[in-house]
């Protein structure tokens, strides 16, 4: 394997931690949480006191002010491990930077110290029922009334949806207006009208509660309004490359693992009286997903070193979400095959891994959007 020169020592020792930690508070558990449709609760809290939760926010707000490849290490490791349930990259890596980068000083002080330690669970709300990757047709909508922004409408596919404490819900201010009307409110869960709905019952990442979310005349407190009213849109495509980056980071990671214990069981498994990896097929398919996984680290990585620059660009971004996420669904699917009918047994970590991949060719955008933006950057004057 190439060095990956991205890291230094103290992310390695972080990696470390994060691993151990992992080995004993989570794996050991996975099946059950599958079973449940959710990961422990208190699975959060533990990883707050350990500092796994927003290693990037600022000290002020009780944050270790960490650079972004610490972020990545904890994406990686939960891949790596097939522990797809575990929704922190959603919060450290997604939700909470709304709150940082556009949040007021109120609502910083207020929402991020818990989001730290694990208190507050976080989510955001972009989805809906008639609208996916098209985030200027969302139709729920927040009304000023003095006060207050009254909320109607309803999301789905909500990662965290039924741990969030704090949603982040993406709304039109003003529904005669397409991107221009968008804003992004912070709605507490409790308030009176949001209701959360059935824990969504999917084909893989069983562990991970993705859930319906209903608003009902929530009145919503204008401070809440992060930012300015009518520029969600904007703020949106300013912290999309990041999320891309992170699903980009997590494609790898699992591919990486799937053929790593690829390797080991037709090294194990015999047929026709001798070892499933001494057959040719077997060694020139492994070989190719071998190299295509190792061009794809170093792309990756580089990207990771991009942005340690605040300089990964939409597109760049976007290539990097398309291309990792198709490769990691061709490597699931190949290892499968290299497993044969045991591949497709809910028991071998394989099957789970292929089960999970799936989706992450759909969210953060679909990939014929990813296609969509890079096209657009090509044909710009």
């Amino acid at each position: 394997m190439i060095p990956r020169t991205v890291f230094n020592s103290e992310h390695e020792m972080f990696r470390d931690s994060v691993r151990k930690f992992l080995e004993v508070e989570a794996a050991p558990f996975h099946s059950q949480w599958e079973k449940d449709g959710q990961v422990d609760r208190k699975l959060w809290n533990k990883a707050g006191e350990m500092g796994f939760l927003c290693p990037q926010a600022p000290e002020a707000y009780g944050g270790l002010a960490l650079d972004f490849g610490y972020n990545a290490i904890i994406a990686e490791e939960i891949s790596r491990a097939g522990l797809s349930g575990i929704g922190w990259g959603l919060h450290s890596d997604i939700a909470v930077p709304y709150i940082v980068n556009y949040g007021s000083e109120d609502l910083k002080q207020k929402y991020i110290p818990p989001c730290i330690s694990g208190e507050i669970v976080t989510a955001i709300a972009m989805s809906e029922p008639g609208a996916g990757s098209d985030l200027q047709g969302v139709r729920t909508t927040a009304i000023r009334d003095g006060e207050h922004y009254v909320l109607n409408g309803s999301k789905t596919f909500i990662t965290n949806g039924q741990h969030a404490d704090l949603v982040i819900v993406v709304a039109k201010t003003d529904p005669s207006e397409g991107a221009s009307g968008v804003s992004l409110l912070l709605v507490e869960a409790g308030l009176e009208g949001f209701s959360k709905g059935r824990n969504l019952e999917k084909v893989g990442m069983k562990s991970q509660d993705t859930s319906e979310l209903f608003f009902d005349n929530v009145r919503v407190p204008a401070e809440n309004l992060l930012g300015q009213e009518g520029q969600g849109f904007i703020y949106l495509m300013q912290e999309l490359p990041q999320e891309r980056l992170s699903v980009a980071l997590t494609a790898v990671a699992a591919a990486e693992a799937a053929l790593e214990m690829t390797v080991e069981y037709t090294k194990e498994r015999k047929a026709f009286g001798r070892s499933v990896a001494s057959f040719q097929n077997t060694q020139f398919k492994l070989a190719e997903l071998s190299a295509e996984v190792t061009a794809m680290r170093v792309f990756i990585d580089r990207c990771l070193e991009l942005h340690y620059e605040k300089a990964l660009d939409v597109a760049t971004a976007a290539k990097t979400k398309l291309l990792s996420t198709d490769l990691q669904c061709k490597v699931m699917d190949e290892c499968v095959q290299l497993h044969g009918g045991y591949g497709y047994m809910w028991e071998y970590p394989i099957a789970r891994a292929w089960a999970d991949s799936r989706v992450q060719r759909i969210y953060a955008g679909t990939n014929e959007i990813m296609k969509l933006i890079i096209g657009r950057e090509l044909l710009r004057d």
